[in-house]
């Protein structure tokens, strides 16, 4: 099978020919209908996270169930199913308080160290998968705990998008923040999942949504998601000011959804008293965010977001209803459409910031 390999960091994906292992007693053998390109992959591809190599990288991903192992009976053949990085195992303390996405025994759902890889070179070299998902590939092979059946009725190139993006966005919105009815929200940042948290702010009923990017298009796109203000931040001097001045003090609620110092401390700043920034974005390991103490006497909060704080059995269906009713909006997410062997173009194009979410199909 075709699928798009890392093999050095920083570096580009390399389109191989690998070998895909039959599935073990608890695995699934998926064939892959259509993959979204999350930043999460770029940067591991930039070197700002560091990886298991070779590996094939893609994690959010849709398709059918091709086979299944002896033990598995939460799915069958023909299946249309959803993966999800948030690979449960059900017995640990975390999984066992209602808190799956945070489980803390991989091994559990991993094969273990002197079994045969999933994936292999044709020269018997072993190939790790991305988040044990490795969906930039004709076919995954992954634990019956990181899937989710759906119904057949959303296409699966629109339905791969929950599999992390929409998930981790509206999620976040929904139940990380919990925003409630009538709340005042900012998200800065107007990705994939940035558009995503707007989405969640919108069902949950915030009563003003602010959205911040430097894209034009972006902040279009996220007037159509549900954006009720904009703030091009190359037009203004502070995008603090420019959020107090427009809300008269500062936001219930901010997200931030890109992963930087300086946004992440900007939606900490632009909150009133009592106010709650979450941040989403994948924030690298040797960067360090800084609050001034003073403000915690406000009862100002800062946190952290894990996958949308998702129970993905559950999550992932609701929003598929959400989408069929017309209420989760995914087809206006998707900016273009590729083949596997673009993939490093549609990379291009998310570093340019020209896009929203490109879906490679099968």
């Amino acid at each position: 099978m075709k699928a798009a390999v890392l093999c050095e960091q920083p570096g580009d994906l390399i389109i191989e020919e690998l070998v895909i292992d039959k599935p073990a007693p608890q695995e699934v053998l998926i064939q892959t209908v259509g993959a979204g390109l999350c930043h999460s992959d770029l940067h591991f591809m930039e070197g700002l996270f560091r990886t298991k190599l070779p590996s094939v990288m893609g994690h959010e991903s849709a398709g059918i169930v091709q086979a299944v192992g002896a033990d598995v009976s939460y799915v069958k053949p023909g299946d249309a199913v959803v993966a999800c990085l948030s690979i449960f195992c059900g017995q640990c303390r975390q999984c066992l308080s209602g808190n799956p996405h945070r489980c803390t025994n991989g091994r559990a759902t991993s094969r273990n160290r002197d079994d045969a890889s999933r994936l292999q070179r044709e020269d018997g070299t072993p190939v790790d998968q991305m988040a044990r998902l490795g969906g930039f590939a004709e076919e995954m092979l992954v634990h019956q705990n990181g899937v989710v059946k759906v119904t057949p009725d959303i296409p699966l190139e629109k339905a791969c998008l929950i599999g992390c993006g929409v998930t981790t966005g509206f999620g976040a919105a929904v139940r990380t923040a919990a925003v409630p009815v009538g709340a005042t929200v900012c998200v800065i940042g107007c990705g994939g999942i940035g558009l995503s948290a707007i989405q969640g702010a919108r069902v949950a009923g915030a009563g003003r949504i602010i959205a911040v990017d430097m894209n034009t298009e972006s902040l279009e796109t996220a007037r159509v998601m549900g954006a009720t203000d904009t703030i091009n931040a190359g037009d203004v001097e502070n995008v603090v000011e420019a959020v107090k001045e427009l809300t008269g003090g500062g936001v219930e609620y901010s997200f931030e959804a890109i992963g930087l110092k300086d946004t992440a401390e900007q939606a900490f700043e632009m909150l009133e008293i009592g106010g709650t920034a979450t941040v989403i974005g994948m924030v690298p390991s040797s960067t360090k965010v800084e609050i001034r103490g003073i403000d915690l006497l406000s009862e100002k909060k800062l946190q952290g977001s894990m996958m949308g704080s998702n129970q993905f059995r559950t999550d992932i269906p609701q929003m598929i209803d959400l989408y069929l009713n017309g209420r989760l909006l995914l087809d206006e997410m998707v900016s273009a459409t590729i083949s596997l062997d673009q993939v490093n173009e549609g990379y291009n194009w998310m570093r340019e910031g020209t896009v929203a979410r490109t879906v490679i199909t099968f």
